[in-house]
């Protein structure tokens, strides 16, 4: 039972979840967790999970499993980004790729007197970073995003570069003739090619098949490109040997840029496919991995992980970022930040047992010196990130007030609630006339388009609570909002939709994460034009039913400009929140309306007194 492949990769699928769990509600790194779930499971402690037992076919799922995690790192890099930042990100990439090497080659050979083969092998193994790491780090810190897209496209690109170059330098070692040498470092460019070009053109089919209407019936986009993916892995190593990382990684550049109508379900399927391969993976690498081989690395080993950490990765970023815009500051949080990943455990395992096979006891060893550089940069540099960041002014300011897509009237009236009640807005709209009457209410407005890089960065996205889209476009709406929570991880994203006639249906809104504002659909064009063509004001309502009750219960008919009334913002206590389809309401609660004048609307007989009352609060004139 326990040489079962099926049941030990059932196991580590289980455990790399409960792992990933555990480590999300204690906020510390998953690969911590993961570590340790994979050596207590393994042979030196229960023995549950044997990955001896899947033979060859641990090699085979490692490598389509890691090209599936690259895929998903490609996706999710915007080309503009990596435009903008292409000097750097290039820099890192190669010269980078070379100090790291070297200088990880110097730390083995002075320090645990490897041989210089060997030292090699630990050298080109720690090049890579990695975006299972990476990216996860800087999600939960939100630095600028100059730095963030530095890093997480250096995590992303550099490990099939390093991954190739770490093959390449084992197959030298194993063979050591100079002829054959010779032949695999001139061939390490055909690699990184033959990879660059299956993986563009099969981005290119993929994306293609994606966007034609009708072609891929409903429900099996992600299928068919989670097989697309494995395929290109596939034929681009039996093209050229070890391309096919780089031809994932190509293709999920290729199709995250260019976008379809399923972009988004396509997204969050490969994240969740891999959460579940990380786990999987981590645990059966870490498995194979023997404490007392880390052990007994003793403190030279931890004297290794520490020169690579503080003198290794500062004098890389340095060397990458001499002559460039970014200040100090950015670069001694990217000197700081550079956890190792998946890739690298995955080719450390193969690496080690190809060596012990070779007659290279001392596989063993640079297996367990991998994996201890792994544990310890996610440990210190993942748990101490967001410190260092903020120390370095670096970190951007969350829960920052909020952006109002639409400068109509109804934006308006939004904006200048929320501005009452004490939050920042910025309101942004292509209308100059809109915007114009946005700022002489007293309304930070930016004309522009809300699908503009620019436009978006100049009004502080990345720093938002929240952003609502108000136009009485419902596609655009969704999908400015869409872009606000991918791009920019904006915590909330709010949409007005109309009751009738509706483009984007509720159900649709609500699957793509996105909160109705207003507590639901109501008549947005009437609102618009009902509120152009009237004066009013903000009114606030006291809830002072005893029972819980949502907004869109509490204000029946809301939806119809008749009753007078729009709701626009709840504030209970101290916290503030625009009015969604997700708001409770409890006693005490305030509610911020937009009210016509002369609309008797919310007269007392028909809020129900026993529910609301009038509260004595200032607020800005609409």
């Amino acid at each position: 039972m326990r040489n079962n492949p099926a049941l030990a990769i059932s196991i580590a699928l289980v455990a790399g979840m409960a792992a990933q769990i555990l480590a999300r509600h204690l906020r510390i790194p998953g690969i911590v967790v993961l570590l340790v779930a994979g050596a207590a499971l393994g042979p030196e402690v229960t023995g549950i999970v044997r990955p001896q037992a899947l033979g060859a076919a641990l090699h085979i799922i490692v490598g389509l499993s890691v090209a599936v995690i690259l895929f998903d790192g490609g996706l999710n890099l915007n080309i503009a980004h990596l435009r903008h930042e292409g000097r750097v990100i290039r820099r890192l990439v190669t010269i980078g790729a070379v100090v790291t090497a070297v200088g990880g080659t110097l730390a083995a050979r002075l320090i645990l007197l490897w041989s210089w083969p060997v030292s090699i092998l630990f050298g080109t193994l720690v090049i890579v970073t990695g975006p299972t790491v990476v990216t996860p780090l800087l999600r939960r810190i939100r630095v600028k995003r100059s730095v963030h897209t530095i890093l997480e496209a250096e995590g992303v690109l550099i490990d099939p570069i390093g991954a190739i170059i770490a093959v390449v330098a084992l197959e030298i070692v194993l063979e050591q003739t100079p002829g054959f040498a010779a032949r695999e470092l001139l061939g390490l460019p055909s690699r990184l090619v033959v990879g660059a070009i299956v993986g563009f053109l099969g981005g290119l089919i993929i994306a293609a098949a994606l966007r034609v209407e009708r072609l891929l019936p409903e429900g099996l986009e992600n299928a068919f490109t989670l097989a697309m993916v494995l395929a290109l892995y596939e034929v681009s190593d039996s093209i050229q040997a070890e391309s096919g990382l780089m031809a994932a990684t190509l293709a999920g550049l290729v199709v995250g840029n260019l976008h379809s109508r399923v972009s988004q379900e396509l997204r969050v399927f490969k994240e969740q496919l891999t959460v579940l391969l990380i786990g999987m993976l981590f645990v059966l690498l870490a498995a194979d991995v023997r404490l007392a081989e880390i052990v007994g690395l003793g403190w030279p080993g931890l004297l290794v992980v520490l020169i690579l950490m503080i003198v290794v990765r500062p004098l890389t970023v340095l060397a990458c970022t001499r002559g460039t815009a970014l200040s100090w500051r950015e670069r001694g949080f990217m000197a700081w930040i550079g956890p190792r990943g998946i890739v690298a455990a995955a080719v450390a395992s193969v690496f080690g047992e190809r060596m012990v096979e070779a007659g290279y006891p001392i596989g063993a060893e640079l297996r367990a010196l991998v994996f201890l550089v792994i544990a310890c940069t996610v440990v210190v540099q993942g748990l101490s990130g967001g410190w260092v960041a903020t120390r370095l002014g670096v970190r951007l300011p969350t829960d920052k007030g909020y952006i109002v897509v639409g400068a109509n009237a109804v934006g308006r009236a939004l904006g200048a609630a929320l501005q009452a009640a004490g939050e920042e807005v910025i309101v942004i709209d292509t209308n100059p006339g809109d915007v114009k009457a946005a700022r002489a209410m007293g309304l930070h407005a930016l004309e522009g388009d809300a699908f503009d890089e620019d436009v978006l960065l100049d009004a502080d996205i990345e720093g938002r609570r929240g952003l609502l889209a108000v136009t009485s476009n419902e596609g655009a709406n969704l999908l400015v909002a869409q872009r606000a929570r991918r791009e920019y991880r904006v915590p909330n994203a709010y949409i007005g939709l109309s009751r009738i006639k509706t483009v984007v249906s509720p159900k649709r809104a609500r699957d793509a994460g996105m909160r109705l504002s207003f507590g639901g659909p109501v008549e947005l064009k009437r609102w618009i034009a009902a509120l152009e063509g009237a004066s009013g004001g903000l009114e606030c309502y006291r809830f002072d039913a005893t029972e819980e009750q949502s907004l869109e219960s509490a204000l029946p008919d809301i939806a119809d400009p008749d009753c007078g009334r729009l709701p626009l913002v709840t504030i209970h206590g101290a916290f503030i929140s625009p009015a969604d389809d997700r708001s409770v309401l409890r006693k005490g609660d305030l509610v911020v309306f937009a009210s016509l004048e002369g609309h008797p609307g919310m007269e007392m007989a028909q809020l129900e007194p026993s529910r609301w009352s009038r509260a004595d609060v200032r607020l800005n004139v609409v």
